[in-house]
């Protein structure tokens, strides 16, 4: 019988949460390195057609990711990396704009990884897992889980500054980083209806109730 979210059944304008974690449990990100390859692929895959055009005449290596562009297809709302898997949140606008922009990432990813540390086969544990998020209450508590997901880890790598976490603080900004949409609840109290709250950061880092239980099946991971 096939692995819980292993089968997916898509939608256009739907929103997932992806996740996929390296075989055996193995870490998959070795070092910082390793993290900014990851987003590397993630920037190419879906920065605006237009941007990635632009720099291509600087960098004509680009010109090859412009075929395989995938940012009309998939916004990436969320995202962290962690020692042995990864979460994405995204919205899909085709029925297969998800398959297209996993086969890309994790080939690339692969790729280079095998390359750097001398290795052959697999990096991935089967396939990813993929779950179809249908109510506001989930959009927003997966974002938060998201990103809570790297506090507390011991690593030598701080996996707190790769998640898309500082996006919505607006501490950093990106074109293929999409927090609009969430952050778009709280600033409309009529939506966001979540008690007295009064931004985006208090809802992660204060909010009484635990994520974790509200999702439960949605966070796809494993013991």
């Amino acid at each position: 019988m096939p692995a819980k979210n292993i089968l997916k059944d898509y939608i256009e304008n739907g929103h997932y949460h992806l996740y996929n974690r390296g075989v055996e449990k193995r870490d998959i990100f070795l070092d910082k390195q390793d993290c900014l390859i990851f987003l590397h692929y993630l920037k190419l895959y879906l920065s605006p057609i237009e941007e990635l055009k632009e720099q291509s005449l600087f960098m004509p290596r680009l010109n090859r990711f412009l075929v395989k562009n995938l940012s009309k297809e998939v916004n990436l709302l969320s995202f962290s990396l962690m020692p042995n898997h990864f979460h994405l949140q995204v919205v899909q606008f085709t029925i297969d704009g998800i398959t297209k922009l996993m086969r890309r990432l994790i080939t690339s990813y692969v790729m280079y990884f095998n390359k750097k540390y001398k290795r052959v086969g697999g990096l991935f544990q089967n396939n990813f897992k993929a779950t179809l998020i249908e109510s506001d209450e989930f959009l927003l508590h997966l974002s938060r889980y998201i990103h809570l997901n790297p506090v507390g880890v011991i690593s030598p790598v701080n996996f707190i500054e790769f998640s898309s976490y500082p996006y919505y603080l607006e501490k950093k900004q990106a074109s293929w980083i999409k927090p609009q949409e969430i952050l778009g609840y709280f600033k409309n109290a009529q939506r966001k209806n979540l008690n007295d709250l009064s931004s985006y950061q208090s809802f992660v880092e204060d909010f009484h109730e635990s994520s974790v239980e509200i999702l439960r099946d949605l966070i796809l991971e494993e013991d």
